[in-house]
């Protein structure tokens, strides 16, 4: 199938404005390729202190009766293992058994493997409304960096990354591409099984943030939502991780949604094992830094798009892009997004959940339908020999073999459609942008008659300020509510997913509502029009920092367009309000927020991947 011409063009653009930089790239990979093997680079003690603690028949062979060590005397190909474990997030609680498959059947395939580093990981579901939330963005460069040091050894011949939600696989991604010399496979845990639907628990929810229900049965709730080890099931961050990996071809072909804890997991795990040692350099050499490469980051953002998944990836993935030395912008996403269409229904786009996604034809179905209809490139290097189309393939096993199988048609056409009879024939997300700045807004699962709204606007400098205006009955009207001093610099940008059910509530009363602001929306969030991630952000003087109460503004995602109806002589002499200094006091002190101070000085734009090592 011939590639649709826009994705073509954004390609070529992409590739002509990083040039430079992906040469630098991919220059200083071929550098460390070309090295000899670190236990011959490296000093003997180097050496003996790297394997001290592997277990003797790992360790050592005998050869002529001398003890020596395997990965020397053999050439034995060694695995680096990073792993995101622990059992304070679900989808990372299945990862602690992990390592033990990894090095049983590296030893069976005549190799070894370390865990080589531990990265930190924490749950938004824990941390969302709390200071705790105001960590959770750099925690994605806390654990780039993290992934770095393990990584540092510089023992490896390959790396294995275990990891699934919303800041670790970003942050794993933009670590190991730092290594972009190593052959590495992705290793999710899939996910917890189908609970309360998510519908059920947002009723809950909206009851709840009216006083109609209490906690106990707001608890109750929440736990019958989330109740089990795995990735919760809809279609936030996180399993759109999984989605953007696949569709990069950076894991075992249709990983991301089997359930944990059964023969086919733990197959899969050991199938990791295997094809990370297949693309050695004695091998089929597979490099994860020419895997990642410009049409390999386009085919992430169409999965993206085809899919309605996290407006988080905006920012993520272009943090990602910039590890592999590649340049991509929001006018990137935008123009894929005009006709890249949208194949699947998964809450909070649809009522399904990711199982019942996966049971409908999963991420198989969808890379099927995007590379037959010619939305995405084929000709792309990944983990697998048999390419991206082996990616089309759900996995099975056949008594103890592991076995692909042809996805074939959607199993539902409510949950998955084809290319060519989709929910929407536009991706779903949109680029906004006027006199307020640029933002990016989640279409996709927003009424049609919600998606131009106007009204007057209520100003707020904090997520607290709004919910007190909700309870005393503030904001029972048509309102655009701009949450400002949000952004990266400001409070290291916490997502907001706390507004979702009072704005929920205000619309399902039937007021025009919407929210506009320089910080993020949860993954999950998707039924109030939300203008986000505005850049630039009011702490530095962007637009949101001149807006006051009362001044109407449009948001129109049929134009993309955001803008206040200010005389432009008027806006351009107001004063810029400056973020109050008991705000900016409270936001810097307290749950290790100090300790991130100059993560806030130096970061980007949303744009720009909010990064803090560039």
């Amino acid at each position: 199938m011939q590639l649709h011409p826009t994705v073509a063009a954004v390609t070529q653009r992409i590739v002509e404005r990083s040039a430079a930089m992906r040469s630098a790239y991919l220059q200083r990979l071929n550098e460390a390729v070309n090295r000899p093997p670190g236990n011959e680079r490296m000093g003997c003690a180097n050496v003996a202190h790297a394997f001290a603690g592997m277990p003797e028949d790992d360790k050592t062979t005998a050869v002529t009766g001398i003890s020596k060590f395997r990965v020397v005397t053999e050439r034995a190909p060694h695995i680096g293992i990073v792993t995101a474990y622990n059992d304070m997030l679900s989808a990372h609680a299945p990862l602690q058994h992990y390592p033990d498959i990894v090095k049983a059947q590296a030893r069976a395939n005549g190799a070894t493997a370390q865990v080589a580093g531990g990265v930190p990981a924490m749950c938004d579901g824990v941390t969302q409304g709390t200071p705790g939330m105001e960590l959770s963005l750099f925690s994605r460069d806390v654990i780039a960096m993290a992934t770095a040091v393990a990584l540092s050894h510089d023992m490896f011949d390959a790396a294995l990354m275990l990891g699934v939600c919303d800041k670790i696989v970003p942050g794993l991604l933009i670590g190991a591409l730092h290594f972009g010399h190593l052959p590495m496979v992705f290793v999710p845990a899939g996910p917890m099984p189908s609970g309360l639907s998510n519908n059920e628990k947002s009723k809950v929810r909206e009851l709840a943030a009216q006083g109609l229900v209490g906690r106990e049965a707001l608890l109750e709730a929440e736990g019958k939502a989330y109740h089990a080890p795995g990735t919760c099931t809809f279609y936030g961050t996180a399993n759109s991780n999984q989605m953007l990996l696949e569709a990069m071809g950076l894991h075992v072909p249709g990983t991301a949604f089997v359930a944990p804890g059964g023969a086919l997991r733990d197959e899969l795990t050991r199938e990791s094992t295997r094809t990370v040692l297949s693309i050695t350099k004695a091998r089929r050499f597979a490099p994860i830094g020419q895997v990642v490469d410009e049409r390999c980051i386009v085919n992430a953002m169409v999965a993206l798009l085809a899919t309605g998944g996290s407006t988080n990836h905006l920012i993520h993935w272009v943090a990602v892009a910039r590890a592999a030395g590649i340049v991509i912008d929001w006018d990137d996403f935008a123009a894929l997004s005009d006709v890249v269409p949208l194949l699947s229904h998964v809450y909070p786009n649809g009522s399904a959940d990711v199982n019942q996604f996966q049971a409908a034809g999963g991420t198989g179905y969808i890379i099927q339908e995007l590379l037959n209809a010619g939305y995405m490139h084929e000709d792309v290097l990944t983990v697998r020999e048999g390419g991206l189309r082996e990616f089309t393939c759900e996995p099975a096993l056949d008594g103890d073999k592991l076995v692909w199988n042809a996805t074939g048609a959607s199993k539902d056409d409510t949950i998955v459609r084809p290319a060519t009879a989709p929910f929407s024939t536009s991706g779903g997300l949109k680029l906004l942008q006027g006199n307020l700045g640029r933002s990016v807004i989640k279409v996709s699962a927003v009424p049609d008659d919600r998606h131009i709204i106007e009204a007057p606007a209520r100003v707020f400098d904090s997520q607290d300020d709004l919910h007190v205006a909700f309870k005393a009955g503030e904001l029972n009207k048509d309102v655009i509510c701009v949450v400002r001093w949000q952004g990266p610099q400001a409070n290291g940008m916490p997502e907001l997913h706390k507004l979702t059910p009072p704005l929920a509530v205000l619309q399902g009363k039937g007021f025009r509502v919407a929210l506009v602001t320089d910080g993020r929306m949860s993954g999950a969030s998707g039924k109030v029009p939300a203008a986000i991630h505005v850049s630039p952000e009011a702490v530095v003087g962007g637009p949101l920092a001149r807006v006051r109460n009362g001044d109407v503004i449009r948001l129109d995602a049929v134009a993309g367009t955001l803008e206040v109806n200010v005389d432009a002589a008027e806006w351009a002499a107001r004063p810029l309000a400056q973020m109050p200094e008991a705000l900016r006091a409270a936001n810097s002190v307290g749950m290790g927020r100090e300790l991130f101070t100059n993560m806030r000085r130096s970061a980007l734009t949303a744009e720009e991947g909010a990064s803090s090592w560039l």
